[in-house]
């Protein structure tokens, strides 16, 4: 089936479309994943294909599980357990450098910006660690609870509750720097592209806000439901995934909707963000299905049933989709055709997602296991 198609007036993302924008990462330079979407356009994006021959090169056991996706600088992993603790690993043997306990709940990975790890809990505090020893810099108070990573915008940071308040802040030493307001919580995190922040609300909104003034740019953009996922920015376009089972393409710049994808088969459920390159979208559902979307025009190119559902955000690596399914199996498929291309199953179960290199893929289980796969 094909999904409902809207065009209005020139079709500017067909000539538009870029690699992905990065934005302030350098994701496609140096292979880290600073941001848990990889990148600040949330693109969940790499450029480079991993060795068709994968193995466990180490594993690493935290106290509780790993429910967010682990973030890297090229040298440390750095990942957060259910009982409030922060790990720094080794990236090459996956040794524990440091760790910090808080009495605290936090339901989002850390992400890195420079030489500090900001960070934010459930009961409103945002924190920032020195990456190399794990040392609170600073931390300060902000109403709601955080369910999402920060965003990173230079020299400072962005970080939204389920108040719908989105804060910004200075990285230096926490202090305010403006606060934007939404109508209804705000589960995502902020994706950050030139002088603008994206965020999808549950006020069944697209916002987009000027990161200089903190205000709003334009109208927000009508969604048909609200949603938790985090936008994908890929050049002119931003894509959202809904709740109620539709993805949403709009051109930012001119803020009119591209197109419009929804199952007209069987209705889907998104609480996952989209992964997207010049190649494809891709977006899982609670209903089993991994779809791979045309980028230009939103019709689906292919489908792909799990045997469970993926709790995970999709990653697209080079040529490949990389599917975390909560049965416990991680799978490769095939970008072009949406085929099965390897599987490793473990014990138990993933909630989160990869971070990915041009050598490795990193990931942890609800059993507390954090792996790191290699080439062998």
């Amino acid at each position: 089936m094909l999904p409902t198609l809207q065009r209005d007036g020139s079709f500017a993302f067909a000539t538009a479309v870029l690699a992905v924008v990065l934005a302030g990462s350098s994701a496609a330079e140096d292979f880290t994943w600073k941001l848990p979407r990889g990148d600040a356009a949330a693109s969940g994006f790499s450029p480079a294909t991993l060795p068709e021959s994968l193995t466990v090169g180490w594993e690493f056991k935290a106290d509780d599980a790993i429910e967010d996706t682990p973030v890297l600088d090229g040298e440390r992993v750095f990942v957060v357990d259910g009982t409030g603790t922060i790990y720094g690993l080794s990236q090459k043997s996956g040794s524990e450098l440091w760790r910090k306990q808080y009495d605290t709940i936090f339901l989002t990975s850390p992400v890195i910006a420079g030489d500090r790890l900001i960070i934010g809990d459930i009961d409103g505090n945002v924190y920032a660690l020195s990456a190399s020893e794990g040392k609170e810099l600073w931390h300060r108070e902000i109403e709601g609870q955080v369910y999402s990573a920060a965003g990173i915008d230079g020299d400072r940071g962005l970080i939204a509750t389920d108040g719908g308040t989105l804060y910004c802040f200075n990285l230096a030493d926490g202090t305010s720097v403006w606060e934007y307001q939404a109508d209804d919580q705000i589960r995502c995190s902020p994706t950050v592209v030139g002088e603008r922040t994206f965020l999808g609300g549950c006020d069944s909104q697209l916002h987009i806000i000027n990161l200089k003034t903190g205000e709003a740019e334009g109208k927000k953009l009508e969604l048909d439901g609200p949603t938790g996922s985090t936008p994908a920015v890929l050049g002119d376009a931003a894509i959202l995934p809904i709740m109620d089972g539709s993805v949403f393409a709009f051109d930012w710049k001119t803020q009119k909707q591209l197109w419009l994808y929804e199952d007209r088969e069987q209705s889907q459920e998104y609480e996952t963000s989209a992964a997207v390159s010049e190649k494809m979208v891709v977006v899982t559902s609670k209903r089993r299905q991994v779809d791979g979307l045309n980028p230009k025009t939103g019709e689906r190119v292919w489908r792909a049933t799990l045997k469970r559902f993926a709790d995970a955000s999709p990653v697209i690596a080079g040529d490949d989709v990389w599917i975390a399914a909560s049965d416990g199996r991680l799978l490769r498929l095939d970008l072009a055709s949406g085929k099965q291309k390897w599987e490793h199953e473990i014990r138990g179960g993933f909630a989160s997602g990869p971070a990915v290199t041009d050598k490795e893929l990193i990931i942890g289980d609800d059993n507390g296991v954090v792996r790191c796969f290699r080439s062998k």
